[in-house]
């Protein structure tokens, strides 16, 4: 007979002692029919953990006389087995404490690789924000009230579009700082820009749309999360003046997604006349324009432009998220659609995930509310332009042949590089000696001229930024000598 059991690991009672410990449960299987003993049995099955990863070194077992009990053994089957794996070293065994799993012996799966520490020493890196400024303190108020206050129906699973407290919250913000014009029924909360942009784009897909604009350069893993909804991205260029309407209207595509406040990765806004033509585009062709309004609460020497939404609500998709302003962790994102997208939209998410989380949703409306992402935004604004202004002047102290492009604003800047030096290889010496950046050759889908580099500032003090372009000098010495 075949008896599965659930024991409890780490402890449960230790033989000299009556006081219990937390426990953890470890299934175990042991076949009275079998020709092995049970104590073997109960030894295999225990070494077998050990060496595969699942008991960690460390790990309190239970005493031989609870084991026992919960197994429905002999205590003598179970003193057997702990013995034979202490003397092969499995197990420390200790007179009056609780068995334990000896340090050094435990593994991993085969399959499972190696674990890797991809932290730079000095990051550069453009898609940060400060994380380690998250006003903790503030968010724990909001939780601590949210979860306090929230009735018992909030817990179910409730509007597919998120919770009513925040969409109703994020409109009035978004109206306020940045100009959109929506109700909160077209609102829908997710998991992130990326959750959003895929439920957008699959909701497209179904609806007989088959290519969409991406701007070129432009993200490439947004690029990637486009593809893999079922939509064909078509590149379209970018200059100083935004994307290039003229060369989307020759692609032939159905959507576009852009990011108009503040190009990513080049750092330019979308003028007024490629704004006016791009309507112009999307109401000839019956399109719908996807605005990724990634970081434009950042803009350090002016207000920044408002929506594209404002303008044509019933083309316009407007996606945004936490992500830059707070933090990547917590995986807020808001999509705002057109009227006519909000059925299918909330299809799409009743068939994938269901219903967003709620609990986030209902702290983020009352940090919202309190004014709380205000207050943080006022304060993260100076600092970022703090560490731009250090960062663009160590460039032009280190590397005076460098240029510097972008507007003043968002998490990092354009560096271009001199013709003299190619950008794959600054960015190998660069990665060689600790420094996390990125090219703009990693994020282009056809060939370009010049390389560059983006360079972020979020996520490093002055000091470090200091010390960063110190580091990026001399690799740019190395590959120029």
């Amino acid at each position: 007979m075949l008896a599965t059991v659930k024991v409890h690991i780490g402890s449960d009672f230790v033989d000299q002692s009556s006081q219990p410990a937390a426990a953890r449960e470890l299934l175990v299987e042991l076949d009275r029919g079998r020709p092995q003993t049970l104590s073997a049995q109960l030894e295999s099955q225990l070494r077998d953990a050990v060496r595969s990863g699942r008991l960690k070194p460390g790990t309190a077992l239970p005493s031989t006389r609870g084991l026992a009990v919960q197994l429905g053994i002999s205590r003598g089957l179970v003193v057997s087995a702990y013995a034979q794996l202490g003397a092969e070293g499995y197990l420390l065994l200790r007179r009056g404490a609780s068995p334990r799993v000896a340090p050094g012996v435990a593994g991993t799966p085969e399959s499972s690789p190696p674990a890797v520490d991809h932290r730079p020493r000095h990051n550069l890196r453009p898609d940060l924000p400060d994380y380690a400024a998250f006003p903790r303190d503030k968010w724990l108020t909001s939780y601590r009230a949210a979860l306090k206050a929230a009735p018992d129906l909030e817990l179910a699973y409730g509007d597919v579009r998120g919770a009513a407290t925040l969409r109703e919250s994020l409109v009035g913000y978004l109206g306020r700082v940045r100009g959109v014009s929506a109700s909160a029924e077209h609102a829908f909360v997710c998991g992130g820009f990326s959750q959003a942009i895929g439920l957008l784009c699959a909701t497209l897909r179904r609806s007989g749309r088959e290519t969409i604009g991406v701007e070129d350069p432009g993200h490439a893993v947004i690029r990637e999360v486009v593809a893999r909804t079922g939509l064909r991205p078509v590149a379209v260029p970018v200059d100083d003046q935004g994307i290039d309407v003229a060369a989307l209207e020759a692609t032939g595509a159905d959507a576009v997604l852009l990011t108009p406040a503040h190009q990513f990765p080049t750092g330019v806004v979308l003028s007024p006349a490629r704004r006016a033509r791009l309507l112009e585009w999307a109401a000839r062709r019956d399109a719908i324009v996807a605005e990724d309004d990634y970081d434009a609460e950042f803009r350090y020497d002016r207000a920044p432009v408002g929506a594209l939404q404002g303008l044509a609500p019933d083309r316009v998709a407007y996606l945004g998220s936490a992500s830059k302003t707070l933090a990547p962790t917590l995986r807020l994102g808001w999509l705002v659609a057109p009227a006519r997208l909000v059925a299918p939209i909330a299809e799409e998410v009743l068939y994938t995930v269901i219903a967003p989380p709620r609990l986030e949703q209902l702290a983020f409306a009352d940090f919202l509310e309190r004014g709380e992402l205000d207050r943080h935004l006022r304060r993260m604004r100076l600092r970022y332009r703090r560490r731009r202004d250090v960062l663009v002047e160590s460039l032009a102290q280190r590397l005076p042949q460098v240029e510097v492009r972008g507007i003043a604003a968002g998490l990092h800047i354009l560096a271009v590089l001199p013709p003299e030096l190619d950008e794959a290889r600054v960015l190998d010496e660069a990665r060689a000696r600790g420094l996390g950046l990125y090219g703009l050759g990693e994020h282009s889908v056809q060939p370009r001229d010049e390389g560059a580099l983006l360079l972020g500032y979020g996520a490093s003090s002055e000091p470090a930024i200091r010390a960063a372009v110190a580091v990026l000098a001399g690799a740019v010495d190395a590959v120029g000598a």
